[in-house]
Order: structure tokens, then sequence, then C-alpha cells
């Protein structure tokens, strides 16, 4: 059976996570299961029972499906038509409380705490009503209440903590964006300033030389060599000029830095000077190890609040990275070996303390650090 596209306002659509869904369809396939099963063994085959119960089937998968492919502002209409569903079927099967919970659990998904908890006060005093009518078991209001709370605050963090990822990684796609149409931008007007001048003078001696040739042969030697002299330091200008294309840009990771922690909680203070000057080299080594310090915190930290503190003194150059997490970082372990090489590299030394529950500290300090353009 194929099932339907999801529309770009929906739960897949918005959150693009077809695994999800797979995974939870997988589960509800031993559920619908146990939904013939367990009756079947307990009172034994009757069409009385089998018959609605089939034709629920058929309902509930067309409701769930929607759940997930139509916009997200109908998501409560088809969650709740499954609980209304449940409570129908209830009296004939008992399984049927499973359609209830699994309503409300999918409540939860709608980011709209006030409906989910609507829902799951109506399906409570409706269950207490069937407890009256056709004697449900009291238990059954608890796993009702109860099962709707926890399954459909799990849903809830879920969607949040997806949609956060969705626009963590559309604002480091904007950035990188931004970024990349800057450098280009940069790279246009420095060459524009580099060869309009020099391309010029290149053409006027060249044509004085043309000139020449035959008139002063000598005179026209030298504006060649002119023109070689000039050509080669031109050459080392465009070389210099986009020598940045391949460069780490350590603001930017600062800006992603914060991105990236900020989605997942985790408040950032920024420590720095008004200007950080490094040669190219330096600057993309230290910006990729910013990015896997960060990248640190945020999967395995479990922190709140994380420091980068930079310093420059003279020719001396310091980097501090902290976070008030769980701590435990192996000494070469999630990436601090491809750190420790990147900051060796470029003469430099990196230090960690990273003590059980207190936290973890990353040191990186270069010495004899010449400004761009100096010799150190």
């Amino acid at each position: 059976m194929r099932l339907p596209t999801a529309r770009p306002d929906s739960l897949l659509g918005s959150l693009h996570s077809p695994l999800y869904l797979r995974w939870q369809a997988g589960l509800q396939v031993f559920w619908l299961i146990s939904l013939i099963q367990a009756p079947l063994a307990m009172k034994g085959f009757d069409w009385a029972w089998f018959a609605p119960t089939l034709a629920s089937i058929a309902v509930y998968l067309a409701a769930y499906i929607s759940v997930y492919v139509q916009p997200v502002a109908r998501l409560p209409f088809h969650a709740g038509a499954i609980v209304v569903l449940g409570f129908v079927l209830w009296p004939i099967n008992p399984l049927a409380l499973g359609y209830v919970v699994i309503g409300l659990a999918l409540l939860g998904f709608a980011q709209r705490v006030n409906v989910w908890l609507a829902g799951i006060a109506v399906a409570t005093v409706v269950t207490i009503a069937w407890v009256q009518w056709f004697h449900v078991p009291w238990m059954h209001v608890a796993i009702v209440s109860g099962g709707g709370l926890a399954s459909g605050f799990s849903n809830f963090l879920y969607v949040r903590g997806a949609r956060r990822d969705v626009q963590l990684r559309l604002s480091q796609a904007e950035i990188g964006r931004l970024a990349r149409m800057a450098e280009r931008e940069r790279i246009g007007r420095d060459l524009h300033d580099l060869l309009g001048h020099t391309l010029s003078l290149i053409t006027l001696k060249a044509e004085l030389a043309r000139r020449l040739a035959l008139v002063d042969p000598a005179r026209a030697q030298q504006e060649m060599e002119e023109v070689e002299r000039v050509a080669r330091h031109t050459l080392g200008e465009v070389r210099s000029a986009v020598t940045g294309m391949r460069a780490g840009d350590l603001h930017s990771e600062l800006v992603s830095a914060r991105l990236m922690l900020e989605a997942s909680g985790i408040s950032l203070r920024v420590e720095q000077p008004e200007a950080v000057e490094l040669p190219p080299k330096e600057e993309a080594a230290l910006a990729l190890v910013l990015r896997e310090a960060i990248t640190n915190i945020h999967r395995h930290s479990r922190a709140t609040e994380a420091c980068v503190t930079i310093t420059r003194n003279g020719q001396d150059f310091s980097m501090r990275i902290t976070d008030n997490g769980c701590g435990g970082l192996a000494a070469h372990g999630n990436g601090v070996s491809g750190m420790r090489e990147r900051v060796s590299q470029i003469g430099g030394r990196l230090a960690i303390d990273s003590p059980a529950k207190q936290g973890t500290a990353l040191a990186i300090s270069l010495s004899r650090v010449a400004l761009p353009g100096r010799a150190a």
C-alpha cells in the first residue's frame, strides 16, 4: 500500500523525520495484532466483536496516517477521532483502551498544551462514566490519565527538539550562505581593485614595448622586464586575496556555536577582544578545534552553560572553552585526538581538565603568533 505524500505543513513535512514514522508504524502492527488476538483468546471468535474491531482498524489507520501527513492544524481532529473510536469500541473489545491512550499521546504532537490537557481531562471523565455504565475496571482510569500524560509529554518533547534541530540546521545553512556571499563579494572587490589598475598598466607597457621593439630594442626589453615584474607582483596579490576562501573563520564559528548550543538549551558566553587578528593557517586550525569542542558540549556534556574566552597579549594567544556539564571527557576520545593534532600542527598546546560531574575545560595556547602579514 502506498502511503499518502506528506504535506509541507504536516508533521513529517515540517520535521523531515520519515524514520520516526516507520518506527511508530512498526509498533502499530504489533498493537493491531493484539487488538484481535487478545479477545480471541478470552472470548473466542464471535462476529459481534470481530466485525466492529475489523472496521475500527480501517478507521484507525486512516486517522493515524493523517496525523503525520495532513496539516498540523488538523492533527487534534485526527487524534481526537482515534480517542472517540476507542471509547465506542471499548464496551465490545476491552483492548480498545489502547486507541484512547494512543490518541491522547498523538495530541502531544500538536504542541498545543491546552488542547492536549483538555483531551486528557475529557477522556478521564468519560472513562469514569464507562466504569459506571459498562463496569470497566477502575484501574483503566489511571491508565488513560497516566498513559496520556506520559506518552503525550514524550511526544511533545520529541517534536520540540526536532523542530529546534530543523531551525538549527536552517540557521547554520543561512550563516554559511551569507558567509559565502560575503566572501565572493570581498574577492570580487579585491580582484577589481588589484587587477583593474594593474592590467591597464601592463597593457600600456606592452604597447610601448611593441612600438620600441624596432626603434630602441634595449628600452623595449626594459619595458617587458617591467611588465614581467608587475605581473609577478600582481599574481602574488591575487593569491593572497583568494587565500581566505579556504581559511576557517573564528568569528563565524562562534556565531554557529551560539546557535547550536542555544538550540540545545545551553547558554553561551563569549569573551574576546574587539578584533582577533591571526594568520590564516592558525585561524583555520583554531576554528576547527572550536567547532569540535562545541560539538562535544552539544552532544555529550549535558551542560546548561558554556563559555569561550579568547585573549591576545602581543604574540601570545589563548582560547579557553569551558562548560558546567558532566565532565569525564576522555583524554583521547570524542575528537580530542584530532584537536590535539590540529593544535600541535600550528605549534600550540592543548590542556584538558575534565573531572567527573564537574564540567570540562579546554585551554589552547599559542606563543609567537604573528599578526597577518608580519613575520613572527
